[in-house]
């Protein structure tokens, strides 16, 4: 059985450069950016994957093929521009066949081919999902990887190897250096040889800007828009498309055996509905895994909570305390104002906590704690 994983067909904003280099400058004259030295220091980095993806070196007749160019681990702090630099080098690869994907969900689709493989009775389900992925690019661009889950631990080793065997460039954003990928996790022995591969087979950068762009363009700006209306959608949409320009996949996390779905992930950014995460039977752990994968987490449709949606309302206060604790920026529609969110019925003296914590969430100075 042959699983198909979709390419990335490029959408170009500017005309194509020779190098991202000349992009970023562009960008930079037309006032889009501004200049970043350590970005900057990054720019080479991709510019030598892209030159080596457009120009490979030829095998001999009786040669083996050339050794793929080394990859790119690009890590550190939270808004520094990570994810903007590698989308920017992904858009500008012309007719190179490559994908740009967050690290959780392609995971996810892994997992999805190998039980769709082992249906057919093979042993070993990774190696034919390996190929059909490295038939289908040149390079995997990943946005914030991180590795929570045992099951992706015990096959991503085995995975990328396949992977890069086959000539498979890969780009990679984090949060955090290799060594403490799935750090304290069960069994991590036997993790330890993949993270020895990412210093093979890719080059490890750190982005040290001390300047935070996901905060520094949320600061000052409304981010707690009341009543739920046609309005505060709209400015809801505005902040949305201003923070990810309006593109989008959903991102499926998986706890303890079921799915728990933010319809819209971009850049470390989620948006969803009130209702899809507090109108379902979801509890701690599900929304512990939003605050771990979400950097900003955009809540629509908050409505005003009692004894008619009770339930709904003690879910509400779970999620915001696991937000609260993870310092994720919270951007959201309500009913009412914080402290007139949870009037009448069991649970208003609890829900004093949660008021305070939604107003102290809508400070500058907050995520920044």
């Amino acid at each position: 059985m042959r699983i198909h994983f979709p390419t990335v067909a490029p959408r170009i904003k500017y005309t194509v450069m020779t190098t991202l280099r000349a992009l970023y400058d562009q960008m930079i004259a037309d006032g889009t950016l501004r200049p970043d030295p350590a970005q900057e220091a990054v720019l080479p980095e991709f510019d030598r994957i892209r030159e080596a993806l457009l120009n490979p070196a030829k095998k001999g007749l009786f040669r083996k093929a050339p050794e793929p160019p080394k990859g790119l681990y690009l890590w550190g702090g939270v808004g520094r521009g990570k994810s903007m630099l590698m989308d920017l080098f992904v858009k500008n690869l012309g007719d190179i066949p490559a994908r740009r994907v967050h690290f959780h969900a392609f995971m996810q689709e892994i997992h999805a081919a190998m039980h769709e493989v082992r249906k057919t009775g093979v042993d070993d389900a990774i190696a034919p999902v390996a190929k059909d992925v490295s038939n289908s690019v040149r390079l995997l661009a990943f946005d914030e990887m991180q590795i929570t889950d045992i099951t992706d631990a015990m096959i991503v080793g085995r995975l990328f190897e396949a992977l890069f065997a086959d000539g498979v460039v890969v780009i990679t954003t984090s949060n955090r250096i290799p060594d403490d990928l799935y750090k304290n996790g069960l069994n991590r022995d036997l993790f330890l040889p993949f993270i020895d591969l990412i210093k093979e087979r890719m080059v490890v950068q750190e982005l040290v800007s001390k300047t935070d762009y996901r905060q520094d363009r949320l600061s000052g700006s409304q981010v707690y828009f009341t009543p739920v209306n046609a309005e505060s959608r709209a400015a809801m949409d505005e902040v949305w498309n201003d923070l990810t320009g309006g593109e989008a996949e959903p991102l499926t996390l998986r706890v303890k055996g079921r799915d728990v779905v933010i319809p819209r992930f971009r850049n470390g950014i989620g948006r969803t509905k009130f209702h899809a995460l507090c109108g379902q039977p979801l509890g701690p752990a599900d929304y512990l895994a939003v605050a771990e994968a979400v950097k900003v987490l955009m809540l629509d449709d908050i409505p005003t909570l009692g004894r008619s949606n009770f339930n709904e309302a003690k879910r509400f206060v779970t999620l915001i305390d696991a937000l609260y604790e993870a310092r994720v920026r919270l951007i959201c529609s309500a009913a009412a104002k914080p402290e007139m969110l949870y009037l009448e019925g069991e649970g208003t003296f609890e829900f004093e906590r949660t008021a305070s914590r939604l107003r102290e969430m809508q400070s500058d100075d907050w995520a920044r704690a």
